[in-house]
């Protein structure tokens, strides 16, 4: 079977293609400014979770996942820069920032199961290629030198402007929140900037051929994207926020220097909602994979959360749901520890027609759970096999068995405290020991027969 994907572009199913056994993908890394957050890591396992169907399948991948690492993350050039602010804040310097949440980001992915791309390039070292990339637009009468001289990609000159996200250039007003006001520089509101000029800037800037200054938005990921990849990218993954501008604009810029269509499917993963709400510094409620460890949770707890749900489904994530997926991965190791003394296995994995199905019809990762919980409870005797088959995709080290730990008198000692205070209804002490006892790595559930704990 081959493996088709949903394509925001022609919204439907559309199979991936292989050119000599061999995908290529691209997917939109981080913006190194700080630690990514659960929402974020959803996208980047969207890629894992594309690239192992792809392998599973014979295939060989390539994936690139650029390193966002200057300035401005988006086209409002207004804004405070988000890199040069956090080195004020952490008094450090700006490069420094960028390479001590870039090694956070990489951490949590392995720590997530997620595996390494072919190549993470940095956008503050891919500044000749964008460069050249943007002489190429200005030469092919795509991109304009302003009067402010800075350099602008012309949209109207992109045919077909819009078919990715639904937003047409002549609906498109000034003031949109990813567009700034420089009408005088600019021959169209719409039109955005792929290099910008330094101004009072001191500091992550180059030289270029139009002044010193340093690159726009889009235009790092078609750069990257194109040279890495010999101009062609067969699938294209980002969260659905991304889609407009970036993903628009990014498509514009590769296609007129290609002259032809440079991604074959567009696949976003989309909106990730803690507890109800979507997470944001200012709610408070951002939520990173180091507080679900500090939480006692195994941190592929929180993959196999993620995959009850579809990715191109706006998920609602909470601690109960976490908690849910950590007891359930406990369990399935258990049993495959048993499974393994059972059952005398011939093959290290077993295909299942059904498994194999969920995956290549836009990795329906809820099916594919959902047929694991009735091989469970079935009466076949295949069952660690069908298991590690489903585990190449999902990626839950299900095989890894439950590490027995004992605990420590300080943790027995609040245990009982605990009990106590329980059955003195001292619900505030008891609280209080809760918090204690989960900060110690317990887990600790009340029942009607009493406390437990794991």
């Amino acid at each position: 079977m081959t493996l088709r994907l949903y394509d925001t572009k022609s919204r439907q199913l559309k199979e991936v293609a292989s050119h000599n056994g061999a995908t290529s993908m691209y997917c939109c890394g981080p913006t190194v400014y700080r630690d990514a957050h659960v929402g974020n890591l959803r996208t980047f396992l969207l890629a894992d979770l594309i690239s192992r169907a792809l392998t599973l399948s014979g295939i060989d991948v390539s994936l690139v996942q650029n390193i966002t690492d200057v300035g401005h993350m988006s086209e409002d050039f207004q804004e405070d820069d988000k890199i040069l602010t956090q080195a004020h804040i952490e008094k450090i310097d700006p490069y420094e920032i960028a390479r001590k949440y870039e090694e956070n980001f990489h951490k949590d992915l392995s720590r997530l199961n997620i595996r390494k791309a072919m190549v993470y390039p940095k956008a503050s070292e891919s500044i000749e290629m964008m460069l050249s990339m943007i002489s190429e637009l200005i030469d092919k009468k795509a991109a304009y030198v302003g009067n402010d001289g800075s350099v602008y990609f012309d949209a109207h000159s992109s045919q077909g402007y819009g078919e990715l996200s639904g937003n047409r250039l002549d609906a498109l007003k000034p003031g949109h929140k990813h567009e700034v006001s420089e009408d005088t520089a600019k021959r169209f509101h719409a039109d955005w900037a792929l290099w910008k000029a330094a101004g009072n800037r001191t500091q992550m800037i180059w030289p270029s051929p139009w002044g010193s200054g340093f690159p726009g938005w889009h235009i790092e990921c078609s750069a990257m994207s194109m040279e890495l990849l010999n101009s062609h990218v067969d699938v294209h993954v980002g969260g659905i926020d991304l889609r407009f501008p970036h993903h628009e604009n990014e498509r514009a810029q590769s296609n007129a220097i290609t002259g032809e269509e440079s991604v074959d499917v567009w696949v976003h993963g989309e909106h990730l909602l803690f507890e109800g709400r979507k997470m944001s510094k200012s709610s408070g409620n951002v939520l990173l994979l180091q507080d679900v460890i500090d939480r006692g949770f195994d941190p592929l707890a929180l993959r196999l959360c993620l995959l009850e749900n579809r990715y191109r489904s706006q998920m609602d994530l909470t601690w109960k749901s976490i908690e849910a997926a950590h007891e359930l991965l406990l369990r399935w190791r258990g049993k495959m520890s048993e499974w393994a003394e059972n059952e005398p296995s011939v093959k290290p994995w077993e295909a299942d027609p059904e498994i194999e199905s969920a995956i290549n019809n836009d990795i329906d990762t809820p099916k594919i759970l959902l047929r694991l919980r009735g091989i469970e409870k079935s009466e076949q005797g295949n069952k660690r096999a069908l298991f590690l088959y489903a585990d190449q995709i999902l990626g839950l080290n299900l095989d890894a068995g439950i590490e027995e730990k004992v605990l420590t008198a300080k943790m027995k000692e609040l245990l009982d405290a605990r009990s106590l205070a329980r059955s003195e209804k001292r619900w505030a002490d008891s609280d209080d020991l809760r918090v204690q006892l989960e900060g110690l790595g317990l887990m600790i559930k009340d029942t009607p027969e009493g406390q437990t704990w794991n």
